[in-house]
């Protein structure tokens, strides 16, 4: 137990960074900015996290949105459960926030691959001299062994910036577990700590593989409008919806406005 404490410290103190915490959104448009331009400029030499099979990509970030809700799922329910004095009716109420964040995904993600259908022809080889006018659609165009090009908007950074913002935000509750009246028990605070630990190690996963993205794949514009589209999610739900009192609400430990009938809400609660 004491060496995961020392590890939690750890995350704690990196995440203590007030750029971090509270500009991340920024960090990633100039992350996606200045990747594009060393892109452009062809700068940097073809190594292991260019290639679409790198294991990170092909074992994580194929499955980005499955890992963030996996890990997720767990830590908000034990962490929520003890913040909130064991109420199930709150557990509920954030864990609600998931299927919201499922349901963003699940939409931006089918919107981008009607973008592309949409904006794109089938071709007969990269090259792009002839077009098969017989195919409507990306997939069924890949199915024939063709090649389409359309108005990509890059799903990695959309969902890299997308989860990594959100799991920032529901983590950010983990030392209000040391200061509560009724601690868990250890047994508990050792699990959930596990959970933690790899929720960081995810988020830097995520940066990593965003910044991989910036600078090796997709147009400019096209990770801009995903990074973009990301961001605007995140902030649409927790910098606007989940202040108001009908919604999934947000993590205890958030700093937040109250407005004036949230803070009644809050008094008839307790």
């Amino acid at each position: 137990m004491a060496d995961l404490d020392k590890c939690v410290s750890l995350c704690e103190k990196l995440r203590s960074n007030k750029v971090l915490h509270k500009h991340m959104q920024w960090i990633f448009l100039v992350i996606t900015v200045t990747g594009s331009l060393l892109k452009e400029m062809q700068l940097l030499p073809d190594w292991y996290f260019n290639n679409k099979r790198n294991v990170l990509n092909v074992y994580f970030v194929k499955l980005a949105w499955g890992w963030t809700l996996w890990l997720l799922l767990p830590f908000i329910s034990i962490s929520n459960f003890y913040i909130s004095k064991k109420d199930p009716v709150f557990v509920l109420q954030r864990l609600s926030s998931l299927l919201v964040g499922t349901v963003v995904w699940y939409t931006c993600t089918h919107f981008f691959v009607f973008i592309e259908d949409l904006t794109g022809a089938c071709y007969e080889s990269e090259s792009m001299d002839v077009i098969k006018m017989d195919y409507l659609s990306k997939l069924a165009c890949k199915k024939s062994g063709l090649f389409w090009r359309g108005y990509d908007i890059s799903g990695h950074s959309f969902l890299l910036a997308y989860s990594t913002l959100i799991i920032l935000e529901e983590t950010a509750l983990m030392s209000d577990l040391k200061n509560i009246s009724q601690r868990p028990p250890e047994s508990v605070r050792a699990i959930v700590s596990v959970f933690y630990i790899a929720l960081n190690v995810l988020v830097v996963i995520w940066i990593w593989m965003f910044f991989c993205t910036s600078i090796y794949f997709h147009d400019f514009t096209h990770k801009l409008c995903g990074t973009s589209f990301g961001i605007l999610a995140w902030y649409v739900t927790y910098r606007i919806w989940y202040q108001k009192p009908f919604s999934p609400g947000l993590p205890t430990r958030q700093e937040r406005k109250v407005m004036p009938n949230q803070r009644r809400y809050s008094q008839n609660s307790d």
